[in-house]
């Protein structure tokens, strides 16, 4: 009897989960480096008690990210850079294990390490980069070797995978996953760019508008529904 009430609660909670990912979309639409996440649905079979035929619910299994590059904008400075493919740079993790992200925001703490926007230390092929005291003429290359005036000082971790949707996002612009690196070859840095969000704001806000017009739909059915029950709850005990 309270089979469509199940059926309209588990909507409810997808397009709950739906709302989440494109709010942090929108969120993030002017994140360097940020790639739009969408959820993945799949149907779930129960076999009700009582009853022959299986009801079919709707959960949310997960989410893939937009692979779509972002847009690169020059800002002429040094320790900015953008990635052109399909490549991630390696961060050191506050738990001490190696992150990934497209955000090419360096920043130099004053011990001369070079750090992520989020203040993650921006691993080399040896580990994390530390600028010279007298650093002054800081060139990155399309290979990611970093150099100054008195020669190089270490080469950024660039890596490429071989199914980007294995990452998993561990915030702050960073994901994570157990998948082996691959050696870039389809990616090259560039100097002085940055790469901005590749979220469409309306896109996103038209899929705001179309969750919230869903859920409202399902919360006039579940009080229709209730409505019904109750109705015919008062009709049996009159009998």
């Amino acid at each position: 009897m309270e089979n469509s009430i199940y059926l309209g609660l588990s909507r409810q909670m997808t397009l709950m989960t739906n709302m989440d990912i494109v709010s942090n979309n929108i969120a993030n639409m002017n994140t360097t480096g940020f790639r739009a996440q969408n959820p993945v649905f799949e149907e779930y079979l129960s076999d009700p008690r009582y009853g022959d035929d299986p009801l079919s619910f709707v959960t949310d299994y997960g989410q893939y990210d937009n692979t779509a590059p972002g847009t690169m904008s020059q800002t002429n400075n040094p320790l900015n850079v953008a990635l052109n493919g399909p490549g991630f740079l390696g961060v050191q993790m506050p738990s001490g294990e190696t992150g990934y992200t497209r955000d090419g925001s360096f920043m130099r703490r004053a011990d001369g390490m070079l750090v992520s926007s989020s203040g993650y230390p921006i691993m080399g092929q040896g580990g994390p980069i530390t600028l010279p005291a007298d650093a002054t003429e800081v060139t990155i290359d399309k290979r990611g070797m970093v150099s100054d005036q008195n020669g190089q000082i270490g080469q950024l971790m660039v890596v490429e995978f071989d199914n980007v949707q294995d990452l998993k996002p561990n915030g702050n612009n960073t994901y994570t996953t157990d998948s082996a690196t691959q050696i870039p070859e389809d990616t090259t840095v560039e100097q002085g760019f940055l790469e901005g969000s590749n979220v469409n704001p309306i896109v996103e806000m038209t899929r705001m508008v179309e969750i919230l017009r869903g859920f409202q739909n399902t919360q006039k059915l579940l009080e229709t529904e209730h409505d019904r029950m109750r109705t015919a709850i008062q009709k049996l005990t009159q009998v």
